[in-house]
Order: C-alpha cells, then sequence, then structure tokens
C-alpha cells in the first residue's frame, strides 16, 4: 500500500487513479518474501478513503477469487478490481490448457517469478531490478482451474454483483459505497465458527457448480 505521505502527494498532484495491493495477489510473494504490505481490504479502504477527496478513483489489485470479494473491494471503495487468476484462467486467455489428475488446467504466473523476470524486460523494470546481478523472487509460477469463456464467466460475475447490491439493500454501486462510508452498511469480524457456517456443511457430499 502506499504510505499515507505519498498517498497525498499523488492525490494533490492530479494523478489520474491508483492501483492498491501489495504482496496479496495469488501468485504473489512480496509480503511472505520482502515482509512488506498490509491486507488487501484495510488497503483499498484506507486509500480510496483519502483518494476520494480529490476525486482519485481506486483499482484494487490482489486478493479477488471470487464475484464476494468484487463486491467487497466496491464497497470498500475502490471503483474497479483487478482479477488476474480470474481471468488467466478462461478460454480467451494466452497460453495453452493442460490435464493433471483430470482436471483442466492452465498455467499462469506472476510477472515476479524468475521466469518472467528473466525472460521479459517488463517485469525487471516493474521491480527495479534490470541492472541487479541476483534476481529476488516476488511471485510464482502455477496453474488455475479452467472457467470457461469469458462470455459466460463475464456475464456469471456482473450478475453476481447485482445480487450483492440487492442483498445489501442498495440499488447501485455508488450507493454501496455511500452506505458504508454513512455506516449503513457495515464489515465485521467474523470467527471460524461464523465462517465455517457460513460455507457448506453438515453434508455427507455435494457438487457445487456456480455457473
Amino acid at each position: 500500500e502506499l504510505s499515507s505521505g505519498i498517498n497525498a502527494e499523488y492525490g494533490e498532484a492530479g494523478v489520474d487513479g491508483l492501483r492498491v495491493g501489495m504482496g496479496s495477489g495469488s501468485i504473489c510473494i512480496t509480503q511472505e518474501v520482502m515482509a512488506v504490505g498490509r491486507p488487501q481490504g484495510t488497503a483499498v479502504y484506507r486509500v480510496a478513503e483519502y483518494a476520494s477527496r480529490f476525486g482519485v478513483p481506486i483499482i484494487a489489485d490482489g486478493g479477488i477469487t471470487c464475484v464476494g470479494h468484487i463486491t467487497k473491494a466496491l464497497a470498500l471503495g475502490a471503483s474497479t478490481v483487478m482479477m488476474g487468476s480470474l481471468l488467466a484462467a478462461t478460454s480467451e486467455s494466452p497460453g495453452e490448457y493442460f490435464y493433471q489428475d483430470g482436471v483442466r488446467l492452465k498455467k499462469y504466473r506472476g510477472m515476479g517469478c524468475l521466469q518472467a523476470m528473466k525472460e521479459g524486460e517488463g517485469s525487471a523494470e516493474r521491480y527495479f531490478s534490470e541492472q541487479d546481478r541476483v534476481k529476488v523472487a516476488q511471485g510464482v509460477s502455477g496453474s488455475v482451474v479452467d472457467r470457461g469463456s469469458v462470455y459466460t464467466y463475464i456475464p456469471y460475475l456482473v450478475a453476481g454483483i447485482q445480487h450483492g447490491c440487492q442483498d445489501m439493500g442498495t440499488r447501485s454501486l455508488s450507493d454501496l459505497r455511500s452506505a458504508m462510508y454513512a455506516g449503513k452498511v457495515k464489515f465485521e469480524k467474523r470467527t471460524l465458527a461464523a465462517m465455517k457456517e457460513g460455507g457448506v456443511h453438515s453434508l455427507h457430499s455435494y457438487e457445487m457448480k456456480l455457473y
């Protein structure tokens, strides 16, 4: 996350937008390796709260693994979200599918992984390591489960956000954000017991298909 001082300087300088997120992406290990970063929800809320004084939009980058996380990020003040791992699994994303243990997968790597740093200048520039003799990885390379076509997946995400607003009694994303700042929509800590009962439980077996 940007420090308070840098955030203020960018806002006062009239930047077009701020991307918020350090080490919260699925393929990022910055927080683990560098011990730098902040919980994504807190980071988005704090930066958006200040940037809104200058009319600067926020991009929530990292930690989005489902439609509910998109709704949370937007409610916390983000104007949009990055969905790297979600869209990387779609048919239209670069890369070939492969099967492992009967599951259809596609390769997905972070710009901070050693492979990306060595193969492309863009990755090294992003992490300010163009001239470094020793590269320090801040990401990993892995795989994601097939999500099908964006023509099916994106409408599902949009509908999910709409239903999220509906469940919270807000008519639009701007209303949702206003309700959050006014204290009408609140975020609360949840215990492990609450998280368990909020998911599927007490069944012998089940099948979950989201769309």
